[in-house]
């Protein structure tokens, strides 16, 4: 058996030449990392790679990453709290279609699927007004009793629900990416960064499903590379493209020394093994932070589910202080902890994880794989 490879690179700009090179030979390019790792500077990187390349320099991807939020910004109207509207940046090329080929139907076709308002778009204006039926109070049906629905204009949507208007629109302009209209004729890579972030596991599956959907068809008419620190909505991408060459990278942060790269094609959910490769680490180094109590529960829950336990705690029935373990997860793992403030635990605390993780290591006995890359190890392969 071979020894698996991993390739590191000290660039964002490395990887992106490695990631572009994998679309001449793959449909789809898949990538996973946890938050923080930088996948959303890595898509920006890819993005910019392409105007400032020596050969035929000029824009050739279509993003989706967290600064296309910013593409959009809230008049709340604040002199007569009123005529609220979500404003569009009109002078982005990620717009150059949409007024000629007006994109409402398109949109409400993917929104009607995760939302409950309604929108128009005002090309003089350059925004977005929503709208939203609730029920009168006031008036009640004379036959069923019912309150009567009345539709309310200029209401300002949540978070949540901007999020996946956005998102929606993104998916209609990549229709026409596909489709091959003019506007876009510019557009050779669609590049997605994390298109869920507060969705549930029902609608991330269905998110996936619609992209899986969509994408299948620009297959030998645009490039596609999505990233995600989402792991459900990775195995359900991962799952829906299995027919498809799909290059699947698991991104790791290589400490102060840039990233690594391992395929995961042969390794259904390593993304699962490899958080806990890195709590090992944690747990030989010492380093070991408050919010790595969370990551262990979540390993734990997954775990879980694969066995069909209705609870993570019998994931470590049987083993030594099993009750202590299973409680001290229940109150360690509900803090909300961050991982880009990250504060490391006391020492009694660093025991006891230490103590959780050797006994679900040790009951399950999983091979880990080694991700902290060093240069002399000959199984590595590095390139520049």
């Amino acid at each position: 058996m071979s020894a698996t490879k991993y390739y590191h690179y000290k660039t964002f700009r490395e990887m992106v030449v490695r990631l572009r090179d994998d679309l001449n030979n793959h449909d789809f390019v898949l990538l996973y990392a946890y938050n923080g790792t930088g996948k959303t500077l890595l898509s920006m990187e890819f993005k910019d790679y392409a105007k400032t390349r020596k050969k035929n320099p000029g824009a050739d991807t279509l993003y989706f990453n967290a600064y296309t939020e910013d593409l959009f910004s809230w008049d709340n109207d604040l002199d007569n709290d009123t005529e609220r509207v979500l404003k569009i940046n009109a002078e982005s090329k990620f717009f150059s279609g949409l007024k000629d080929l007006a994109l409402e139907e398109r949109i409400f076709a993917y929104l009607e699927r995760y939302a409950s308002f309604d929108f128009k778009i005002d090309y003089d204006k350059w925004n977005v007004i929503f709208s939203k039926e609730v029920k009168n109070p006031k008036y009640k049906n004379p036959d069923s009793g019912e309150p009567e629905l009345i539709k309310i204009d200029h209401i300002k949507v949540s978070r949540g629900e901007e999020n996946i208007f956005i998102w929606c629109l993104f998916l209609a302009i990549c229709e026409l990416v596909i489709e091959g209209h003019e506007s876009y004729n510019w557009v050779k890579n669609i590049y997605i960064d994390d298109p869920i972030s507060s969705l549930d596991d029902n609608n991330a599956i269905a998110v996936a499903s619609d992209l899986a959907h969509l994408i299948k068809k620009a297959k030998d008419k645009v490039n596609v590379v999505i990233s995600s620190h989402h792991a459900l909505f990775f195995n359900v991408m991962s799952n829906e493209l299995r027919q498809h060459k799909t290059a699947k990278h698991f991104l790791h942060k290589n400490g102060e020394e840039g990233h690594t790269i391992r395929a995961t094609d042969d390794t259904p959910f390593f993304h699962h093994v490899a958080i806990l490769s890195e709590l090992k680490q944690v747990v030989d180094s010492g380093k070991i932070n408050t919010y790595h109590f969370n990551m262990l529960r979540s390993v734990l829950e997954k775990t879980a589910t694969f066995f069909g336990y209705d609870d993570f705690s019998k994931c470590i029935y049987g083993v030594d202080d099993d009750v202590l373990f299973a409680r001290a997860l229940n109150l360690l793992s509900h803090g909300k902890y961050s991982i880009y403030e990250p504060k490391e635990m006391g020492d009694d605390n660093k025991d006891l994880f230490r103590r959780i993780f050797n006994a679900f290591y040790d009951k399950y006995q999983f091979e880990l794989p080694e991700l902290l890359i060093e240069q002399s190890v000959a199984e590595v392969a590095t390139e520049k």
